[in-house]
């Protein structure tokens, strides 16, 4: 089994060819989720999934479950898969290529007559990018219980449609309850989506966990006044004093490296005028990092900043935290399967852990779970330009075969 290597070529053309439906004039993807163009690529990898002999499956929140047989099937499938919905302005490989590398697996297995003990499942899990709809990896959420279906069905884009209605409308509202399909072991091929592996020139990043994050949003209130009469030292200016906060949040995130974190990515500025001094500044935040002590460290150092702010500055200020996903360390046995395989394989790896994230956080809860990243050109996802080489996803997807094959057991 040592020498069983993919098709990189039949991958890439599977890549090339869903990445038709939505085609951008710039070279990327439009495929929002449960879209007209979504039910299309969801029915052209279902098709291929048929063509290869598989079982398919959908739950009631639309996921997806292309099935192997083992030659046990009591025992619970090793899944791997990613989703197929993109980003407004998406790339060919976000996503797809996890899912598409999984069915190139499925059909080297076939190819050369290999037999697993356990079956072997490809899956894609609706609205992961979350541009649509929200909550973001909202199929994989469901399917883990991180929150309700009926919250899921609820939820509405900018139209006023909403998840259940579109799920039916396009043939997808599946009858399996979320959460009842088995799943013994995950895992999810992806394209970095950072700028790490290439910088390093390595082919595979071993995935041993995903970052954390905080999310908060920051009100800083002045008091707005003419920017001619208002000497600097009678202004209140809230424009001034919440920079200084934005600052404090890159130095805390540099005092914890390598993984430490800190984004200010969204500033309101109130009234916005020119000659007017600025009353009122909302800004986000957001903080991530490897751990849950560090994150926590990290959050409690940016509270006691804003403290200090609104004494030293006498404005007030508010902090509310809005989101917050744990760090999320990945199985042993997964992450050392992965890292066997690429070492079995000769590849040149490093460890890269995640700084966005996947379905593989969710699907982690109920199984053992693990990742293998890939480089992307410059670094760059959620764009029309994201590319990736073709031998990079190749050897990605090799990995994934001898990973996946560790946990089903060739019989």
């Amino acid at each position: 089994m040592n020498q069983l290597r993919v098709n990189g070529g039949r991958l890439w053309d599977a890549l090339m060819e869903l990445a038709k439906i939505g085609a951008t004039p710039k070279g990327g993807v439009k495929r929002l989720t449960l879209t007209d163009l979504d039910k299309q690529g969801r029915d052209l990898v279902v098709g291929w999934g048929r063509d290869a002999g598989l079982a398919v499956t959908v739950d009631q929140i639309g996921n997806v479950f292309m099935r192997r047989d083992g030659v046990d099937n009591s025992l619970p499938p090793v899944v791997t898969g990613s989703h197929i919905d993109t980003q407004p302005t998406g790339g060919k490989f976000d996503g797809n290529y996890g899912v598409l590398a999984g069915l190139e697996v499925i059909r080297t297995l076939n190819e050369h007559n290999v037999r697993t003990q356990a079956p072997i499942e490809v899956a894609f899990w609706t609205n992961e990018e979350g541009s649509r709809f929200v909550p973001v990896m909202m199929g994989s959420g469901v399917f883990c219980g991180a929150f309700s279906l009926e919250s899921a069905y609820a939820a509405r884009d900018t139209e006023g449609k909403t998840v259940g209605e579109e799920l039916a409308r396009i043939g997808y509202l599946g009858d399996q309850v979320p959460g009842r399909h088995p799943i013994g072991a995950y895992f999810e091929a992806h394209i970095e989506q950072g700028p790490v592996l290439e910088d390093a020139g390595k082919v595979i990043g071993v995935v041993p966990a995903v970052m954390g994050l905080s999310w908060y949003d920051c009100v800083v209130s002045g008091m707005e006044a003419h920017a001619g009469p208002t000497p600097m030292g009678l202004r209140k200016d809230a424009l001034q004093v919440a920079t200084g906060i934005m600052q404090e949040v890159v130095k805390i995130a540099n005092r914890y490296p390598p993984y430490g974190r800190g984004t200010v990515g969204m500033v309101q500025v109130f009234p916005n005028s020119r000659n007017v001094i600025p009353g009122e500044v909302k800004f986000s935040i957001d903080l991530r990092n490897v751990s849950d002590a560090l994150l926590d460290t990290m959050h409690e150092e940016m509270l006691a900043f804003v403290e200090q702010t609104r004494v030293g500055s006498g404005l007030a200020i508010s902090v509310e935290r809005v989101s917050y996903y744990p760090p999320c360390p990945f199985h042993p046995d997964c992450v050392d399967a992965v890292r066997g395989a690429t070492a079995r394989l000769g590849y040149s790896t490093m460890d890269v852990v995640s700084g966005a994230g996947h379905d593989a956080i969710y699907a982690a809860r109920l199984a053992p779970a693990g990742m293998i990243f890939v480089p992307c050109k410059d670094g760059i996802s959620h764009n029309e330009i994201e590319d990736a080489k073709p031998e990079h996803l190749e050897a990605g997807c090799n990995v994934l075969l001898h990973a996946m094959l560790e946990r089903a057991v060739v019989v």
